[in-house]
């Protein structure tokens, strides 16, 4: 895919951007606690017919440290991006957003968009790179375990009380750089 990739700048701070995807399956939490144990389990299992989700987002916002937007760029239009903050806490590179427009999907431009962020990472000496994604995110999920991201983490409560029953479970995911 020709892309060319450029850093946005502050422009693009306020942009609000709507986040579709469909999916046909979800990861299953299965939690146990007994008192000398404590268990989280994740099954593949299929929705009865494929889901729509969607959800606002909005860049460069003020919570963000030190943030930075590298757009995706075919011929001067804008087909996707990812944005990127560093966690100077604990020198992490998180990503907060990453977005390629649907007629541009599936081509390589998502790969190429992670891999100039993680080359940023190794750049900045972060010791590691991050980012959230839903358990119910099939597409999303596979895209970052072939991008080498696993499983650092969930949280069983982070958009409602009834994530788990929702099959919506925030997940954290990561790889050292």
């Amino acid at each position: 895919m020709n892309v060319e990739i450029r850093e946005l700048d502050e422009s693009y701070k306020g942009k609000k951007f709507l986040f579709q995807y469909e999916t046909t399956h979800y990861f299953d939490i299965e939690a146990t606690e007994k008192e000398e144990e404590w268990g989280l389990r994740f099954i593949k299992k299929s929705f009865e017919k494929a889901i729509q989700k969607q959800f606002e987002s909005v860049l460069l916002e003020d919570f963000l440290e030190d943030p930075m937007l590298l757009g995706a760029f075919k011929q001067d239009k804008l087909v996707g991006f990812i944005e990127l903050s560093h966690e100077k806490w604990n020198n992490r590179l998180r990503i907060s957003n990453i977005f390629v427009e649907k007629p541009y999907r599936y081509q390589g431009i998502g790969k190429i968009l992670m891999d100039k962020a993680i080359e940023h990472g190794k750049n900045i000496k972060a010791r590691a790179i991050v980012l959230e994604t839903q358990s119910c995110n099939a597409p999303a999920i596979k895209f970052y375990r072939r991008c080498g991201f696993t499983l650092i983490g969930c949280d069983l409560t982070a958009y409602s009380n009834r994530d788990t029953e929702q099959k919506e479970v925030r997940l954290e995911m990561g790889r050292c750089l």
